[in-house]
């Protein structure tokens, strides 16, 4: 079996001051862009502006890399806004001109995106725009037709679909192309029908609803959004609702992040009955449903210190730890056998039976607390001589306290005195750029997706990590 991050590292300090471990670039980067939306601040800071000078200086010399990571960050775990700013770096790059094409084709999954990506250029680079990225917009452009234009034409945006067609002089390739171009250049597109200017017209009310959820207008995640609004008005028709949003296929194919689904039953549980909130632990359920299960004992430690409580961005109000809260839930979900502990200052056992709800555990495990001693699971682990195949800890790595002996030091002693072949994952919740784990047995993961979690068998397999997945994703396409 092969082992990871054999090397040591060199030390540092975290953002709280205290000794961590640097990060390899890759390793950091991938940290920092998989727990981002670009440009919001976390709680020790704003690491956007570290972020894009790694990313630019990694581009430099292996450009397929950056390439991947954004696609894969868009289509894989679908972050938006931290994509389309890898997509830039990759266009800005000269070494990276030959990977382009196929970054903006899988970047860009709804039309709105290519103007998101040239408004994102502009900002961190200006004009002019390099030919390669005019010619990849031009091409994706083509993949939309005038309704899915129209549905994010128009309004106050600094970049439009009008200055694409004057930036890009993009050639129609026939008339249907044609007629659309001239439509959005003399401002004769027809306005999409939509869910948001339909509820504006004619008010949040019951019946408008009734009409949006009886002809089909109310898409997953606007139907996440607003289902508060909707059980409020009370329309006869609810059920559909209930049904889309419990539906197995529709919540795969939906690729909603696991915290919104968390997000709309804190929205709703004040106003809604317990058929509601079975739904959404239903589509909770769902959206694991394909993830291997894990053999063994597993320990789950899910920090739940103060620096864990900053919101993830401007518009959400689900903390750094609600979404910790949530992956260890959902890890528990897919072993055999479990633990799991919460810890901040102190540690404590928290009790769930494996039919418990995954949402309604996650709020019940998420209570924000003071101060970070990450190495209070191994030393209960030790303390206890608890045999555990494997120790997954939700952190953002800033310990601050309890500094006698370092984590790996605890690490290496249980290994020593209980269990040699003890697996440590690392899950990365805020992407500071340190870690606390080295060596063989240690998989450093990073994401709010689900997805994640399938990197833990992947790693005690010795078949792939997360930053190998990304070095080699769509590599045929090369």
């Amino acid at each position: 079996m092969s082992k990871f991050n054999q090397t040591r590292r060199d030390t540092t300090v975290n953002k709280s001051g205290h000794a961590a471990y640097a990060m390899k670039n890759k390793d950091k980067l991938v940290t920092q862009v998989l727990t981002s939306f670009f440009g919001e601040a976390k709680f020790y800071g704003d690491n956007t502006n570290e972020m894009v000078e790694l990313a630019e200086r990694i581009a430099v010399t292996n450009p397929r890399f950056i390439s991947n990571l954004a696609r894969y960050t868009r289509k894989e775990l679908h972050l938006r806004s931290v994509a389309h700013a890898l997509t830039c770096i990759v266009a800005h790059t000269v070494e990276s001109k030959p990977y382009i094409k196929d970054t903006v084709e899988d970047v860009v999954e709804r039309a709105d995106d290519l103007t998101e990506i040239l408004a994102c250029y502009i900002g961190m680079y200006g004009k002019p725009i390099p030919n390669g990225l005019k010619k990849a917009i031009s091409s994706s452009l083509k993949r939309f037709n005038a309704f899915q234009v129209s549905k994010y034409n128009g309004g106050n945006k600094s970049v439009t679909f009008k200055d694409i067609l004057r930036i890009t002089h993009v050639k129609p390739d026939n008339e249907y192309q044609d007629k659309m171009f001239n439509d959005i250049l003399n401002d004769t597109l027809p306005v999409a029908k939509r869910w948001e200017t339909e509820l504006s017209a004619k008010g949040n009310t019951k019946e408008t609803w009734e009409e949006l959820i009886e002809n089909n207008r109310v898409g997953y995640m606007a139907a996440l959004r607003n289902l508060r609004n909707m059980i409020q008005a009370k329309p006869d028709n609810i059920q559909k609702v209930y049904d889309k949003l419990s539906n197995r296929q529709q919540v795969l194919d939906s690729k909603q992040l696991p915290f919104r689904f968390l997000s709309a039953y804190k929205n709703v549980a004040p106003y809604a009955t317990s058929k509601t909130l079975d739904v959404l632990e239903d589509a909770a359920e769902y959206s694991m449903e394909n993830l291997p299960k894990i053999k063994g004992r597993t320990i789950i430690a899910i920090d739940v210190s103060g620096s864990m409580s900053q919101c993830i961005s401007l518009k959400s109000d689900i903390s750094c730890g609600e979404i910790a809260s949530l992956l260890g839930i959902m890890a528990s979900k897919l072993c055999e056998e479990y633990e799991i502990y919460t810890f901040d200052t102190r540690i404590r056992k928290q009790s769930f039976s494996s039919r418990s709800g995954i949402i309604e555990s996650a709020i019940r495990a998420s209570h924000i607390g003071g101060g970070t001693n990450l190495k209070l699971p191994l030393e209960l682990m030790i303390n206890n001589e608890i045999s555990a195949d494997r120790l997954i800890i939700l952190s953002d790595n800033e310990i601050n306290m309890g500094y006698k002996y370092r984590c790996q030091a605890l690490a290496d002693k249980y290994r020593r005195e209980i269990n040699p072949d003890l697996w440590i994952h690392a899950i990365d919740m805020q992407g500071y750029g340190t870690q606390q784990f080295i060596g063989g047995k240690t998989n450093i993961i990073a994401g709010w997706s689900e997805k994640i979690l399938e990197f833990i068998n992947l790693a005690e397999q010795g078949i792939e990590t997360q930053v190998n997945r990304i070095e080699h994703y769509h590599e045929s396409t090369d």
